[in-house]
């Protein structure tokens, strides 16, 4: 899990259309990188849509917003598609990456305990820090949390 202060764990993963995407591309920039479990589920669409619809905000404080989950390459374009997303959706099916940003582990939904992606995001400031963590991410209003913590400290 990284700490606050301490350098983003770098990564090269594929977005929904098959590029190659690095952490060393966003130097210089905020980058929010969330983590949802599932394309296409009711939490994860509204997770994504908000981040879509503040998408133009965000852009205005520099920030570049990148989802993260297990899904495939094939699945992110198709929930992309579907739900119009402007938001950059990672693949990460081996979950070396959610692991290394604290977003994989043993989680409990309706009483059941299992182990994936636990949805939460990662802050990393211009200089490749780690800015801010939020460990367990309750969808309704989170953009506009990140988005406020952003413009906070970056001083606007």
């Amino acid at each position: 899990m990284p700490d606050v202060g301490k350098k983003a764990p770098a990564f090269t993963l594929l977005d929904q259309h098959g590029a190659k995407r690095r952490l060393s591309e966003f130097a210089g920039r905020w980058l929010v990188l969330y983590a949802y479990p599932k394309d296409d589920t009711p939490g994860c669409t509204r997770e994504a849509c908000d981040f879509t619809a503040g998408l133009a905000a965000f852009e205005a404080l520099d920030a570049a917003v990148l989802g993260i989950s297990r899904d495939s390459v094939e699945s992110h374009a198709k929930f992309a598609a579907k739900h119009a997303l402007k938001v950059t959706l990672l693949s990460d099916p081996d979950h070396a990456v959610l692991e290394a940003y604290g977003a994989w582990g043993e989680k409990v939904l309706y009483g059941k305990k299992s182990v994936g992606v636990i949805r939460s995001t990662v802050l990393v400031d211009p200089t490749g820090k780690v800015a801010h963590h939020w460990k367990k991410v309750k969808v309704d209003g989170h953009a506009d949390a990140v988005r406020a913590r952003i413009a906070e400290l970056a001083g606007r």
